[in-house]
């Protein structure tokens, strides 16, 4: 090679073999690791708490004497189902969100783009999300409603029993419109297409 040549390109597998392929997917998989990531581990959270709540007090108990007193006048463990979704809205209509949290999840996939997926807030975002609405859709499609079990009193007033699942998703969509404003139309327009 001479001075002043341009360097030989390494050859590339076709794209239509399979190396090349699962290579791409991997690294389009790889480049979400964030939101995977934080998705399982609140999807665990929320599972083993209420496999653990479900063992340990019948559904339907809520307050003395079969709360658990975690901090009293404050925080208690409870077990209640919520056929609605928060703070009991569209109460009885399990199917009908159970049905609308499938169409959630295939609405973020589709539109992972503009949704800005690739940018880390974005992901921490959509972790928290999608971890929370796959572990409640998990307890429609086994149990009919969500398990409820964490349950707060500010004096007089009895914040909605909730679970980690919940919080994922409020904690989420919170992350995401914060960001949303900080930056409404720089999301994903330097992230290189997955």
């Amino acid at each position: 090679m001479t001075p002043g040549e341009p360097a030989p390109i390494a050859p590339r597998a076709p794209s239509g073999t399979p190396d090349a392929g699962t290579a791409s997917r991997w690294g389009r998989l790889r480049s979400y690791r964030l939101l995977w990531g934080l998705a399982i581990a609140v999807f665990v959270l929320d599972q083993v708490t209420k496999i653990w709540i479900n063992a340990r007090l019948p559904l339907g108990t809520y307050g003395p004497p079969g709360a658990i007193t975690v901090i009293d006048g404050f925080f208690y463990l409870v077990h209640v189902g919520n056929t609605g979704a928060a703070w009991s809205m569209l109460s009885g209509k399990s199917g009908f969100l159970a049905g609308l949290a499938f169409v959630t999840l295939g609405a973020i996939y589709i539109w992972r783009r503009e949704l800005g997926l690739r940018d880390r807030p974005v992901q921490l975002a959509f972790g928290l999300l999608c971890g929370g609405i796959v572990g409640n859709l998990v307890d429609r499609m086994l149990h009919g409603h969500v398990i409820d079990f964490l349950d707060f009193h500010f004096g007089s007033y009895t914040y909605p029993t909730f679970n980690f699942a919940d919080a994922g998703i409020c904690i989420g969509v919170g992350i995401y419109l914060i960001h949303s404003f900080r930056h409404p139309v720089e999301s994903d327009k330097a992230a290189p297409k997955a």
